[in-house]
């Protein structure tokens, strides 16, 4: 099983890497790598991990991942047969340490501080996602005026950010394992009853060192980790089941309480489960 760190497989003398990925599922281990992401998602939806932030994807989704930035992206089988995803790999010294401090490219500089923590687009979607939607049919120097220009929509473009982990560091070895395994073990059984006693053995730990490693790296309990995945899941079902009662969705998404689970919802999303329901 590969774990964290990973290696994008791309050819040495490559400086911008275009991975085109169709089929039943993305990489679904938690991983991170030394080159920048910009990724689109053209079919699936699903849950992703992002440094410390839990949420889900759909369609038409942008995201910017910074270096060594840990993620991952699991697609819910429940809802489409097939994932598919445009991403660009680089780093800002791919075109030459100075390329990208030149002063044609200076609105660039928020592109690139900003991505540390990884970030989600919010407009401009429709012109970005055209374009990496066909990035990987092109030339080289096609596939370069396209990136620049996908560079300066985003540049531009409203975004939100995603993870608050300051302090990024490299996994690698057992630590890498355990935390890919961690967050496996979370986004497959979320729906069952989880105890931290459970988790704590994946991660071959007491219970208590256990809270103090996971807190330490994610800057969240386990328990709040665990209620962000279930949430997401409910929004999804909320939103494309509406044969599904508010209680048989709370249910299936991992609360035993119908109370518990419209009080955590609300404290997450703003607004009650039926009320998302309605507008979306």
């Amino acid at each position: 099983m590969k774990v964290l760190p990973f290696k994008i497989p791309k050819p040495e003398n490559v400086t911008l890497y275009v991975q085109h990925y169709k089929g039943e599922n993305f990489y679904e281990k938690l991983h991170q790598h030394k080159e920048i992401q910009i990724s689109v998602v053209l079919k699936g939806e699903g849950t992703y991990i992002i440094g410390d932030c839990v949420g889900d994807f759909k369609p038409n989704d942008i995201f910017v991942l910074g270096e060594n930035l840990p993620h991952v992206f699991k697609r819910d089988t429940a809802f489409e047969y097939e994932a598919e995803m445009v991403s660009v790999f680089f780093s800002k010294g791919s075109y030459g340490e100075g390329f990208f401090n030149l002063p044609e490219f200076e609105h660039f500089q928020y592109f690139f501080n900003n991505s540390v923590l990884g970030y989600k687009v919010i407009s401009s979607k429709k012109d970005i996602s055209l374009l990496l939607s066909k990035i990987h049919n092109l030339t080289k120097y096609e596939q370069f005026k396209s990136f620049l220009e996908v560079l300066n929509l985003i540049s531009e473009a409203d975004k939100r950010k995603l993870s608050s982990l300051i302090n990024l560091k490299k996994y690698a070895g057992d630590e890498g394992k355990r935390m890919s395994d961690i967050f496996q073990y979370s986004m497959e059984n979320f729906h069952k009853e989880v105890t931290l006693h459970d988790v704590a053995n994946i991660a071959n730990m007491t219970p208590n060192a256990f809270c103090r490693y996971f807190k330490q790296r994610t800057n969240k309990t386990f328990v709040n980790f665990l209620i962000d995945i279930r949430i997401g899941n409910a929004c999804k079902l909320l939103a494309k089941n509406n044969d599904l009662s508010v209680t048989e969705i709370s249910y299936k998404s991992g609360f035993n309480n119908l109370a518990n689970f419209n009080r955590k919802f609300k404290a997450i999303k703003g607004i009650t489960p039926t009320e998302y329901r309605k507008k979306h």
